[in-house]
């Protein structure tokens, strides 16, 4: 970064034979910043690094602007690349970052290890069948769905999708809780919710859902961890203290399907929601537990 700065600098006011030597010298270095700065990221980041990189985008539009004093790429820019940063500022609070310590610092540092995590003391978690989940779901009033990024990787949203066609044809009112870094990428659940045909009026944000769920029926959370982990709240050592959380647990019963107990989240620490007394786990994989849920569920309704 300090080469690259050094080298803008004496571009500036350098002639053209050396200014070109400085410029492959800032292109060189701002590919090895980029590449260096980006293969350092933890995955559970990776939402905060699009949107800065997004908002990078923008400023270089910018000074393309400036250098080819062009007003409209000028303002094109400049407004990418305020949006950018806001949203990544949003990101940042949302997964309890600092956007320095994102970018810089590598993997977040965690105030327990993995392995302190693993010794923390749970009761016995207690698993459920698909039928008896179907059942479940058709005698709930109200059913509220949490997906993860588990979700889109098992590319279950057209089974749920038609899942929450089936409940709402019941009387059934089924709502989606949507966390702000969900997923991979700002968004992407809420694309493949809309892919796959669910009204956008029952996607709702987090501060939308969590005052309405201690009086639901039934929160069926599809491959997240992080973003519905009690222990953000609850305790203050946990490597995502302080991280706003969907509070499932508040709900009547909690259904979660995972592939396998014992899996670390992009933290690095296990859940305790999910040995909690209302707590029950649906084991596999989601694609196929979410169309075994909707055959189970056409039996059932």
């Amino acid at each position: 970064m300090a080469v690259n700065a050094w080298a803008l600098t004496r571009f500036m006011g350098a002639p053209a034979s050396l200014g070109l030597k400085l410029l492959g010298i800032g292109t060189a270095t701002s590919a090895f910043l980029g590449a260096h700065v980006t293969a350092s990221i933890g995955g559970a980041d990776m939402p905060v690094v699009i949107t800065s990189l997004n908002s990078a985008s923008g400023w270089a539009l910018c000074a393309e602007g400036f250098m080819l004093q062009s007003s409209l790429l000028t303002t094109v820019g400049a407004l990418i690349g305020f949006s950018g940063a806001i949203l990544t500022q949003d990101m940042c609070v949302s997964m309890n970052r600092g956007i320095v310590s994102v970018l810089l610092g590598g993997a977040p540092k965690k105030k327990k290890s993995a392995g302190d995590a693993a010794v923390k003391e749970y009761d016995p978690h207690t698993e459920v069948g698909v039928g008896a989940l179907a059942q479940r779901m058709a005698d709930a009033k109200s059913v509220v769905i949490v997906p993860g990024y588990g979700l889109a990787v098992a590319g279950a949203q057209y089974a749920i999708a038609d899942i929450c066609a089936k409940l709402s044809a019941n009387g059934c009112k089924v709502r989606f809780a949507i966390h702000p870094v969900a997923g991979r990428m700002p968004g992407q659940l809420n694309v493949l919710l809309a892919e796959a045909g669910v009204p956008y009026d029952v996607v709702l944000e987090m501060d939308e859902i969590n005052d309405d769920l201690p009086e639901t029926d039934v929160v069926l959370v599809i491959g997240a961890s992080d973003t519905v982990n009690s222990d953000a709240e609850d305790d203050a050592d946990s490597a995502i203290a302080g991280m706003p959380v969907i509070r499932v647990w508040t709900a009547k019963q909690v259904v979660v399907l995972k592939r396998s107990m014992g899996s670390v989240s992009y933290a690095g620490i296990d859940n305790p929601v999910f040995y909690n007394e209302n707590t029950d786990i649906l084991l596999g994989d989601a694609k196929a537990s979410c169309d075994a849920l909707q055959s189970a569920l056409a039996e059932a309704l």
